[in-house]
Protein backbone atom coordinates (compact mmCIF):
# COMPACT_ATOMS: atom_id res chain seq x y z
CA UNK A 1 0.00 0.00 0.00
CA UNK A 2 1.45 3.31 -1.02
CA UNK A 3 1.68 5.94 1.85
CA UNK A 4 1.69 9.84 1.64
CA UNK A 5 4.43 11.83 2.62
CA UNK A 6 1.36 12.89 5.00
CA UNK A 7 1.19 9.82 6.68
CA UNK A 8 5.33 9.95 7.53
CA UNK A 9 5.07 13.02 8.49
CA UNK A 10 1.99 12.46 10.70
CA UNK A 11 3.51 9.08 11.91
CA UNK A 12 6.48 11.03 13.46
CA UNK A 13 3.85 13.22 15.48
CA UNK A 14 4.67 16.34 13.83
CA UNK A 15 1.25 18.56 13.89
CA UNK A 16 -0.12 19.73 10.42
CA UNK A 17 1.37 22.62 8.60
CA UNK A 18 2.56 24.30 5.49
CA UNK A 19 5.72 25.43 5.55
CA UNK A 20 8.28 26.91 3.48
CA UNK A 21 11.94 25.59 3.81
CA UNK A 22 15.28 26.66 2.59
CA UNK A 23 18.56 24.74 3.44
CA UNK A 24 20.96 25.54 6.13
CA UNK A 25 23.90 26.17 4.39
CA UNK A 26 26.15 24.53 7.31
CA UNK A 27 24.21 21.30 6.69
CA UNK A 28 23.34 21.03 3.12
CA UNK A 29 26.11 19.72 0.05
CA UNK A 30 25.75 18.73 -3.17
CA UNK A 31 28.09 15.59 -4.34
CA UNK A 32 28.69 14.69 -8.03
CA UNK A 33 30.78 11.45 -8.82
CA UNK A 34 32.63 10.02 -11.90
CA UNK A 35 34.62 7.37 -12.75
CA UNK A 36 37.83 8.77 -13.54
CA UNK A 37 39.32 6.82 -16.93
CA UNK A 38 38.46 3.65 -15.39
CA UNK A 39 41.20 4.20 -12.14
CA UNK A 40 39.37 5.68 -9.29
CA UNK A 41 35.83 7.58 -8.66
CA UNK A 42 36.55 11.11 -8.33
CA UNK A 43 34.00 13.67 -6.32
CA UNK A 44 33.21 17.28 -6.31
CA UNK A 45 31.46 19.36 -3.73
CA UNK A 46 29.08 22.20 -4.85
CA UNK A 47 28.99 25.00 -1.29
CA UNK A 48 26.52 27.12 -2.26
CA UNK A 49 23.04 26.68 -2.97
CA UNK A 50 19.72 28.52 -2.02
CA UNK A 51 16.17 28.10 -2.66
CA UNK A 52 13.17 26.83 -1.35
CA UNK A 53 10.87 23.64 -0.65
CA UNK A 54 7.29 24.80 -0.11
CA UNK A 55 5.39 21.74 1.63
CA UNK A 56 1.93 21.69 2.75
CA UNK A 57 1.66 18.80 4.81
CA UNK A 58 -2.64 18.19 3.58
CA UNK A 59 -1.65 18.32 -0.25
CA UNK A 60 2.04 16.89 -0.54
CA UNK A 61 1.25 16.21 -4.43
CA UNK A 62 1.29 20.30 -4.88
CA UNK A 63 4.60 20.23 -2.98
CA UNK A 64 7.41 22.77 -4.92
CA UNK A 65 11.14 22.54 -4.70
CA UNK A 66 13.36 25.27 -6.57
CA UNK A 67 17.11 25.72 -5.91
CA UNK A 68 20.26 27.32 -7.44
CA UNK A 69 23.40 25.96 -7.64
CA UNK A 70 26.59 28.34 -7.96
CA UNK A 71 29.26 26.80 -10.28
CA UNK A 72 32.15 29.13 -8.72
CA UNK A 73 31.70 26.77 -5.69
CA UNK A 74 32.55 23.59 -6.86
CA UNK A 75 35.48 21.98 -5.13
CA UNK A 76 37.50 18.94 -6.29
CA UNK A 77 40.20 19.91 -3.92
CA UNK A 78 42.40 20.44 -7.09
CA UNK A 79 42.68 23.93 -8.17
CA UNK A 80 43.52 23.48 -11.46
CA UNK A 81 40.14 21.16 -12.21
CA UNK A 82 37.91 23.61 -10.76
CA UNK A 83 38.72 26.14 -12.78
CA UNK A 84 38.71 23.55 -16.01
CA UNK A 85 35.61 22.30 -14.80
CA UNK A 86 34.38 26.08 -14.59
CA UNK A 87 35.52 26.55 -18.42
CA UNK A 88 33.75 25.94 -21.74
CA UNK A 89 34.51 22.07 -21.67
CA UNK A 90 32.31 22.07 -18.95
CA UNK A 91 30.02 24.44 -17.24
CA UNK A 92 30.77 27.21 -18.68
CA UNK A 93 30.69 29.55 -15.47
CA UNK A 94 31.48 32.85 -17.51
CA UNK A 95 28.27 32.10 -19.19
CA UNK A 96 26.38 30.20 -17.12
CA UNK A 97 26.90 30.89 -13.61
CA UNK A 98 24.03 28.61 -12.01
CA UNK A 99 22.77 25.57 -11.96
CA UNK A 100 19.12 25.16 -11.33
CA UNK A 101 16.56 22.55 -10.26
CA UNK A 102 12.61 23.10 -10.60
CA UNK A 103 9.79 20.31 -9.62
CA UNK A 104 7.43 19.29 -11.42
CA UNK A 105 6.15 16.25 -9.35
CA UNK A 106 6.00 14.15 -6.40
CA UNK A 107 5.65 10.48 -5.74
CA UNK A 108 5.62 9.46 -2.47
CA UNK A 109 7.37 5.59 -2.67
CA UNK A 110 7.41 4.42 1.17
CA UNK A 111 6.89 5.54 4.77
CA UNK A 112 9.97 7.96 4.70
CA UNK A 113 11.41 8.00 0.29
CA UNK A 114 9.96 9.80 -2.59
CA UNK A 115 10.74 10.65 -6.11
CA UNK A 116 10.94 14.21 -6.86
CA UNK A 117 11.08 15.20 -10.83
CA UNK A 118 11.96 17.87 -11.97
CA UNK A 119 13.69 19.91 -14.95
CA UNK A 120 17.55 20.10 -14.23
CA UNK A 121 18.87 23.08 -16.23
CA UNK A 122 22.80 23.28 -16.79
CA UNK A 123 24.35 26.07 -19.53
CA UNK A 124 20.97 26.97 -20.68
CA UNK A 125 20.02 22.85 -21.64
CA UNK A 126 16.69 21.90 -19.36
CA UNK A 127 16.53 18.49 -19.02
CA UNK A 128 14.20 16.13 -16.53
CA UNK A 129 15.23 14.09 -13.61
CA UNK A 130 14.05 12.01 -11.35
CA UNK A 131 15.76 12.32 -7.64
CA UNK A 132 15.15 9.17 -5.20
CA UNK A 133 14.75 11.00 -1.66
CA UNK A 134 14.81 9.28 1.70
CA UNK A 135 13.58 11.75 4.61
CA UNK A 136 15.65 11.36 7.38
CA UNK A 137 13.45 13.56 9.97
CA UNK A 138 10.81 16.15 9.70
CA UNK A 139 10.05 17.91 13.17
CA UNK A 140 11.24 20.34 15.51
CA UNK A 141 15.69 19.75 15.70
CA UNK A 142 16.63 19.31 18.77
CA UNK A 143 20.01 20.79 18.69
CA UNK A 144 17.45 24.01 19.02
CA UNK A 145 17.67 23.26 22.57
CA UNK A 146 21.14 24.34 22.80
CA UNK A 147 21.15 27.14 20.16
CA UNK A 148 17.85 29.24 19.44
CA UNK A 149 18.95 28.83 15.41
CA UNK A 150 18.01 25.12 15.29
CA UNK A 151 14.37 26.05 16.80
CA UNK A 152 11.70 25.31 14.95
CA UNK A 153 10.89 23.00 12.30
CA UNK A 154 13.26 21.18 10.39
CA UNK A 155 13.62 18.98 7.34
CA UNK A 156 16.60 16.56 6.64
CA UNK A 157 16.88 14.52 3.64
CA UNK A 158 19.38 12.66 1.10
CA UNK A 159 18.16 12.99 -2.82
CA UNK A 160 20.12 10.70 -5.34
CA UNK A 161 20.59 10.51 -9.23
CA UNK A 162 23.13 9.53 -12.08
CA UNK A 163 22.79 11.96 -15.32
CA UNK A 164 24.58 11.75 -18.22
CA UNK A 165 26.56 15.54 -18.59
CA UNK A 166 26.67 14.77 -22.45
CA UNK A 167 22.94 15.31 -22.49
CA UNK A 168 23.89 19.47 -20.84
CA UNK A 169 26.67 20.07 -23.42
CA UNK A 170 29.45 18.69 -21.35
CA UNK A 171 30.99 15.87 -23.57
CA UNK A 172 34.38 16.92 -23.39
CA UNK A 173 36.87 13.69 -22.31
CA UNK A 174 33.81 11.11 -22.51
CA UNK A 175 34.31 8.11 -21.91
CA UNK A 176 38.16 8.46 -20.53
CA UNK A 177 35.81 11.00 -17.30
CA UNK A 178 32.11 8.82 -17.17
CA UNK A 179 29.45 10.30 -18.97
CA UNK A 180 27.29 8.81 -16.06
CA UNK A 181 27.42 11.17 -12.89
CA UNK A 182 26.09 10.63 -9.48
CA UNK A 183 24.82 13.00 -7.82
CA UNK A 184 24.14 12.76 -4.04
CA UNK A 185 22.26 15.93 -1.75
CA UNK A 186 22.23 16.64 1.68
CA UNK A 187 20.43 18.79 3.24
CA UNK A 188 19.01 19.86 6.48
CA UNK A 189 16.24 22.57 5.65
CA UNK A 190 14.60 24.87 7.94
CA UNK A 191 11.43 25.82 8.26
CA UNK A 192 10.64 29.75 7.51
Amino acid sequence: MRLTLAAAIFSLAVPAYADTFVPDPGHTEILVAWNHAGFSIQTAKFHQVEGTLELDQEDVEAAKAEFTVAVSSIDTGVEALDGHLQSGDFFDASNHPSVTFVSTGIEMTGEKTAKITGDLTIKDVTNPVTFDVVIHNIGAHPVGQFFDYYKGEWLGMTATATIKRSEWGMAAMVPVGSDEIEITINSEMKAQ
